[in-house]
């Protein structure tokens, strides 16, 4: 009983932070219908920005709970900072054209991206673990868990149901709607498209970015951090279908409570265990299970 319960806490733990970062990633695929290869590179600059912060802020001796607020501020520099420039800057130039030309333009900027953070922060590890050891430990049972794991749990829920809320119940979220089912005729009744890609887009990377910094007290921030996330990422939201914000919370639970049985009952068949699981949903779902058809356009 008590390692099912352990399975249990460490899988929905897991899909959590992957939650967070599959809702950007499906979140700009739902307005920009792009497929964003560099989506685990803007996840790696906030989990390097949030050590930088954290790092920056003990040094001025500030109380403990201030790594919280640092972690947040990374994410937020991340979005505010890097979206716009690659939005405007890059994107922008190739809207309109091949979808295939789009992700070869992402993947481009997931190589660049991946060499800029070796240069800025080297190829050392960072380590983190401040804010690790602010929540204490949870008593389930007869196990202990680390506070900070249900945490991360809680801002899941929350970035979940606010973004659901914010699309389905808010002016702005009733707008980006509008684009996401016709850009063209949003566009024929005033709405400004440019604008509204920008804005999808900076909060699609802010997830990323808070994803990346939630988990930097959890991990050894270190090169080639992105590859893993992005791909894990991918199986989260073609297991949920693509631009579905249920879907992604459905995907990253399945993926992250198949992962945490692997870790428990057979270790090596981790990353395996994942790809068996998104075989499994696309056998009899091939669209993912959250996946809308679409009517042929003539």
């Amino acid at each position: 009983m008590s390692t099912l319960v352990t399975i249990l806490v460490d899988g929905v733990s897991y899909a959590s932070w992957l939650f967070i970062v599959a809702l950007g990633l499906t979140l700009v695929f739902g307005v920009l219908k792009i497929l964003n290869i560099a989506h685990g590179s803007f996840y790696a600059v906030g989990a390097y920005v949030a050590a930088s912060f954290v790092n920056w802020f003990a040094g001025w001796q500030l109380p403990p709970w201030m790594s919280i607020i640092a972690l947040l501020c990374a994410a937020l520099a991340v979005a505010a900072l890097l979206a716009p420039l690659v939005e405007r800057g890059l994107l922008r130039v190739f809207y309109g054209r091949d979808e295939v030309l789009l992700v070869l333009v992402t993947y481009a900027l997931f190589l660049i991206l991946e060499d800029v953070t070796k240069l800025i922060w080297g190829a050392n590890p960072y380590f983190v673990s401040a804010p690790y050891s602010l929540f204490g430990n949870v008593a389930v049972g007869a196990q202990t868990y680390v506070g900070y794991d249900f945490m991360l749990i809680g801002v899941a829920v929350f970035c979940g149901v606010g973004v659901w809320w914010g699309l389905n119940r808010t002016r702005i979220g009733k707008v980006v709607l509008a684009v996401i089912h016709s850009a063209e005729v949003a566009s024929s009744m005033g709405v400004n498209i440019s604008r509204v890609y920008t804005f999808a887009f900076m909060f699609g990377i802010l997830l990323a970015a808070l994803g990346g910094a939630l988990t930097a007290p959890m991990i050894s921030v270190q090169p080639g951090v992105s590859v893993g996330v992005v791909i894990v990422s991918f199986a989260v939201v073609i297991i949920g279908g693509l631009g579905s914000i249920q879907g992604a919370a459905i995907g990253a639970l399945i993926v992250g409570l198949a992962r945490a049985l692997a870790v428990h009952t057979w270790p090596p068949a981790e990353l395996f265990s994942i790809y068996v699981a998104m075989a499994i949903v696309l056998v009899f779902r091939p669209e993912g299970l959250f996946q809308q058809v679409q009517a042929r356009k003539i």
